[in-house]
């Protein structure tokens, strides 16, 4: 049987579109994916991301635990900052992408408490992993799924405004909170983070209370969006999903993730060994995107034909905002932004550009 979120009553009320996803029955659209694409891009939209795992870390071991479970340096964090990573096998796959807040602590810096956020797909082995990394470490920390928290996203230009106007509690604590930071408000918890390429923040609060929020949220004009908008929205920012862009069997250099890898702190974390070998080693793939020149969209799997040998697409869509088909592709190391490439499509070739994401940044195209 499917897991539902707290919203889920709601969202069929909505008319909205049900679909599996990862384990759980979840809005792909409520009528037009389009329509909820284009509201975040101008104005803003509301996602249901209660899927996704919230795990709290508490304990004097917490900062020694994850220096070692992640491949970026979690010591950087200060209260009320975020930090994104993938967590690592021993051979440099990725098991999962992640966010890692350092929250406020009642007993001070002296002891730092910790909030992840992982994906809803992996959630299961994610916490697998921790626990035994955990216990193989004999770290005095805990690791907490927080199953009773709800977690709503708002995405767009005009987020923050109307979450304020729907929450007045949270004007303040919005007014003050920079980009990739995060703050609490009584049980809720407030981060400037987001999957879309806008400006925005993700709410986690108490499931009983998420509809009332939604509800509130609805009467000051955000649209509800489903996993479809999402998708496109994540994807013209140039942003990997798991389990297409990147998994177990590659690395984050082969995932266009260099920029989360901590190299220079003198830490042995799952997978450094790996990655600092393939480091020295001749590069052979890397993801990149790709602009479609003509009709057609492109999807995952599609074959990437260059001049430096083949490629494959790990996700493609049509972007609304760039108004054509774009994607992200595994592509021979050689291959550079605005070479011209052919893709199999349809039992035919399509001619492509290779370029840099993101596609659309903050309502701007890019590319």
């Amino acid at each position: 049987m499917l897991q539902r979120t707290p919203l889920f009553d709601i969202h069929r009320a909505a008319g909205a579109k049900m679909v599996d996803f990862g384990g759980w029955e979840m809005p792909l659209h409520y009528g037009s994916q389009i329509e909820e694409h284009l509201a975040v891009r101008s104005s803003c939209g509301m996602f249901d991301v209660s899927h996704m795992r919230v795990v709290d870390v508490p304990g004097a071991g917490a900062l020694d635990w994850l220096r070692i479970l992640l491949a970026n340096d979690v010591a950087r964090l200060v209260p009320g900052k975020a930090l994104y990573s993938c967590m690592l096998r021993e051979d440099g796959g990725v098991l999962d992408d992640l966010i890692v807040y350092r929250r406020d602590s009642a007993a001070g810096p002296a002891a730092p408490e910790y909030r992840l956020v992982v994906n809803a797909a992996t959630a299961q082995a994610d916490l697998a992993w921790m626990g035994r990394v955990l216990a193989e470490g004999g770290f005095d920390a805990a690791v907490h799924a927080r199953s009773d928290l709800a977690l709503i996203a708002v995405q767009g230009p005009a987020a923050r405004e109307r979450v304020a106007r729907a929450a007045p509690q949270l004007a303040g604590v919005l007014a003050e909170l920079r980009p990739f930071c995060a703050a609490t408000a009584g049980l809720w918890f407030v981060a400037r983070t987001g999957y879309t390429g806008e400006d925005g923040c993700e709410i986690a609060l108490p499931a009983a209370q998420a509809p009332a929020l939604w509800q509130a949220l609805r009467a000051v004009d955000v649209a509800p969006c489903g996993l479809g908008a999402r998708d496109t929205l994540r994807l013209e920012a140039g942003m990997n999903l798991y389990g297409a862009d990147m998994d177990t069997a590659v690395s984050p250099f082969e995932s266009g993730l260099a920029w989360t890898v901590d190299l220079q702190a003198p830490r042995a974390f799952i997978g450094r060994t790996a990655l600092e070998r393939q480091r020295q080693e001749p590069a052979l793939r890397q993801l990149l995107g790709l602009k479609l020149q003509g009709r057609g969209v492109l999807r995952s799997h599609q074959a990437v034909q260059t001049t430096h040998g083949n490629g494959q697409i790990t996700s493609g869509t049509f972007g609304p905002t760039v108004g054509g088909s774009i994607a992200l592709a595994r592509l021979p190391a050689q291959v550079a932004p605005g070479d011209a490439v052919s893709v199999e499509l349809r039992g035919g070739h399509a001619p492509a550009i290779v370029c840099r994401p993101p596609f659309v940044r903050n309502g701007k195209v890019l590319a």
